[in-house]
């Protein structure tokens, strides 16, 4: 089996070359990314742990899904995608925003990504992959955040900078 690529890009977003996952985390090199926040009719967060397997992260809670867009496929596809693969449902996504962080891993992997942010609606329950997916949950907004603070460690490093990100920006702008 072929390993994943991601498509690398500059700060403006344009793509400039593709490379394997693996080696674009172990060179921190920048590339194209999406994050998913699914919320339901009361306004709580999706939220998943990571299968106890995964090579990093394993156990620890993150937002609805994530990953990488293919060479080729919109935001939208891609956050389509990994929703109906991880969660074993669709929602119409709305790109929010995007932004640039780095967040290293204990492992010696960095996430270096230039990271589309979408949201959808959904009110029942997923059907996880176990797989990707150990447990889910919902949870209102400022619990999360509050939660964050108190426990920081049971959550994704991604998860933390860019709930802020979303957080900020929920703040600015009515949903």
């Amino acid at each position: 089996m072929q390993e994943e690529e991601v498509i690398l890009v500059n700060p403006n977003d344009e793509q400039i070359g593709l490379m394997p996952k693996l080696e674009a985390h172990e060179k921190a090199v920048l590339h194209r990314a999406f994050s998913v926040f699914i919320l339901n009719k009361n306004n709580e967060i999706m939220l998943q742990q990571r299968a106890h397997h995964k090579y990093h992260s394993p156990l620890l809670w993150t937002n609805t899904c994530c990953s990488h867009q293919r060479n080729g496929e919109t935001n939208i596809e891609a956050g389509t995608r990994r929703l109906r693969e991880e969660m074993g449902f669709e929602s119409p996504l709305k790109e929010l925003f995007h932004f640039i962080y780095k967040a290293p891993f204990d492992n010696g992997l960095t996430e270096h990504e230039l990271d589309h942010v979408m949201i959808g609606y959904y009110n029942d329950n997923p059907k996880i992959n176990p797989d990707e997916v150990e447990r889910w949950k919902w949870m209102p907004i400022e619990a999360v955040k509050n939660d964050m603070e108190i426990n920081p460690d049971i959550y994704t490093v991604w998860f933390k900078i860019i709930f802020d990100e979303f957080y900020h920006y929920l703040e600015d702008h009515k949903l």
